[in-house]
């Protein structure tokens, strides 16, 4: 249900954003650029979201019954973040297209 939720969502934003960029330029080409620097970041934002909430139980579980985990469970909570990063970096691409 969240999945379609969010489907739908992007779906309309997607689609205002479309329709603002047509109305202001004449032309979809920049528009559909916007929307794919949100898409880069916003799923890349969301999917690591995901990727931590689980890491994080499973890491502080594992810090609980043993405080040497504690540096193996800060790598791989970290390890997420670069799905951020790629999506800044794809955003800045697209941005220099614009």
């Amino acid at each position: 249900m969240k999945k379609l939720l969010v489907l739908v969502l992007v779906t309309v934003f997607g689609a205002l954003a479309l329709a603002a960029e047509a109305a202001a330029s004449g032309g979809l080409d920049r528009g559909l650029i916007a929307v794919g620097m949100g898409l880069a970041v916003g799923l890349a934002a969301l999917g690591t979201g995901v990727a931590q909430a689980r890491i994080g139980a499973a890491g502080v579980g594992a810090i609980a019954e043993d405080r040497g985990n504690f540096g193996t469970a800060l790598i791989f909570l970290l390890l997420p973040e670069t799905l951020v990063i790629f999506g800044l970096l794809i955003a800045f691409i697209l941005n220099g297209k614009l």
